[in-house]
């Protein structure tokens, strides 16, 4: 008897290639990171077409602040264009928008966009859409981790409530009640996490592609999703 085929209900995405993209064109790596924001519009308009639950991309990570000013100061240009473009159109399709890492830190344009595009989408019940911005896995671990040891040291946690839940509450994802991702996908060519959702991870299927980010298409989303689904999870175990 054939096994049912089971469809990702949250798939996560390091959508690297912008700079390459631009490269090979004699343009701009800002240039590619616009290609690559329209990239993302289209591959979100799709994720919520076809019915997936969560789409968690990784938008800019806590090592991303090495790069030139200039090129840090055309992303977060680009992202408040995003949302002030798109933001109405997310809100109508009930798209819930959801930030991983923190925001505080950055100017007020960027966060007040950002808080406004929470507050506005909170309620909607359609795609979760999860932007990891500033945003690195081992800070999140350790955030995690000091948490616990705050609570622990405070009488709030007894060491036999120390457990794999637990910790798992205290990541972003955890505080949102964002499930693991089922499928993970990387563009370019690179093989390797770049610090994304490490713990959340460990037992995601993996899709890597050379394709640069700016040239994925929805096609392509749809051809990995089918291979996904002939997979075989076996979380540690045997089937």
């Amino acid at each position: 008897m054939a096994k049912e085929k089971k469809f990702p209900k949250h798939i996560a995405m390091i959508m690297d290639g912008n700079g390459r993209w631009a490269t090979n064109r004699g343009k701009s790596r800002v240039f590619g990171h616009n290609a690559g924001m329209k990239a993302m519009k289209n591959i979100v308009k799709h994720c919520g077409d076809i019915g997936l639950e969560y789409l968690t991309v990784y938008a800019f990570s806590t090592e991303n602040w090495k790069r030139s000013q200039e090129e840090v100061s055309g992303i977060f240009g680009l992202l408040i264009k995003y949302i002030d473009s798109e933001l109405a159109s997310l809100h109508k399709n009930n798209v819930r928008v959801n930030i991983l890492g923190d925001f505080s830190i950055m100017e007020d344009a960027v966060k007040n966009r950002l808080e406004k595009t929470i507050e506005l989408t909170k309620n909607n019940s359609g795609l979760i859409f999860n932007i990891a911005l500033n945003y690195g896995s081992r800070a999140e671990i350790l955030m995690a981790a000091k948490s616990l040891a705050f609570d622990y040291k405070n009488n709030l946690l007894k060491g036999d409530d120390i457990n794999e839940e637990e910790f798992s509450k205290r990541l972003f994802t955890g505080i949102l009640d964002i499930p693991d991702p089922d499928l993970v996908i990387r563009t370019s060519g690179e093989i390797r996490l770049s610090n994304f959702l490490m713990w959340q991870l460990a037992y995601s299927e993996m899709a890597f592609t050379d394709t640069l980010w700016p040239d994925f298409k929805p096609e392509e989303l749809d051809e990995i999703i089918q291979d996904y689904m002939y997979r075989e999870r076996r979380f540690g175990g045997r089937l």
